[in-house]
């Protein structure tokens, strides 16, 4: 989507992304070694009753579903940060989630005309209407035609 075509208020919806254990263990295994990410049995005895992915891990397949849905053929060219971020619900193997990102503000820079920035922010539902995510980003756009 190009930054002409955001407009406070609206929601985009993408995704689906299905998540696989082999893709829960991968992740954790690189990035988030905590034993209810990466092993099974111990994950099985413990608090959440089996295997979690890493919010981290949540976090990534938001931002990808966030790409292929908005910032692929934008003018995007990077992000000054995140607001608050959110786990609600831990993220299973077999989940299937995705992506309702909700336009807050849609502005030209006052000090740059040439800037665009997007405040919205995302939630990512899993197949049973829960949210498991949430959080509040920036996106900036060049607007000068250099993007």
């Amino acid at each position: 989507m190009k930054f002409a075509e955001l407009r406070q208020g609206m929601v985009i919806k993408g995704g689906p992304v299905k998540v696989s254990r082999e893709e829960v263990l991968e992740f954790a295994s690189k990035y988030d070694p905590q034993w209810f990410h990466v092993d099974e049995q111990r994950a099985q005895e413990g608090r959440w009753g089996g295997l979690i992915a890493s919010g981290w891990h949540t976090c990534a397949l938001a931002m990808r579903m966030a790409v292929d849905t908005v910032l692929h053929d934008s003018e995007s060219f990077g992000s000054p940060g995140l607001g608050e971020v959110r786990w609600r619900v831990p993220v299973r193997p077999g989940d299937t989630l995705t992506l309702h990102a909700r336009v807050q503000a849609a502005r030209t820079s006052a000090s740059r005309e040439d800037l665009g920035i997007i405040n919205w922010t995302w939630f990512i539902y899993n197949q049973h209407d829960e949210v498991v995510l949430e959080l509040e980003a920036t996106s900036l756009f060049d607007l000068s035609g250099q993007a």
